[in-house]
């Protein structure tokens, strides 16, 4: 395992971020969830993150990816929200029409770290959000 470094500090820090669409709606797919990824690594170098791994399902997207520490991740992820929400209703009519024009993503999400937080969290979080809309 390498560490990343900047000057004054070694560091390593993986993230576990779950984006939910809102009212869990089943909007994504292959070519949506590979647009919204493009999204994510082009606005990713700007707050020194960088995708590890990308995975979704039709409601939801698991995302790993690595930071530094003076990552600002809240307003990484409101910003990335902002712009796909944006994005990914323009290019894609069909999206529009599932969501009934609300936001793409639910306002909530979960953000953990990797190093011990267990799939059950993860999946516990996903029923919580279903449960409330």
């Amino acid at each position: 395992m390498q560490l990343d470094n900047n000057n004054h500090s070694v560091f390593l820090m993986y993230y576990h971020l779950v984006l939910v669409i809102k009212y869990r709606r089943k909007a994504f797919d292959d070519v949506i969830s590979e647009r919204a990824k493009e999204i994510f690594e082009y606005i990713a170098p700007n707050y020194n993150i960088m995708l590890m791994e990308w995975n979704h399902d039709e409601d939801h997207v698991h995302i790993l990816f690595k930071a530094h520490p003076n990552s600002e991740l809240s307003k990484f992820i409101n910003a990335y929200k902002s712009a796909s929400s944006r994005l990914l209703k323009k290019e894609y009519p069909g999206v529009r029409k599932k969501l009934w024009k609300e936001y793409f993503w639910s306002r909530s999400y979960c953000l953990l770290t990797t190093g011990g937080a267990p799939i059950e969290v993860i999946k516990k979080y996903i029923e919580s959000q279903g449960e409330k809309h």
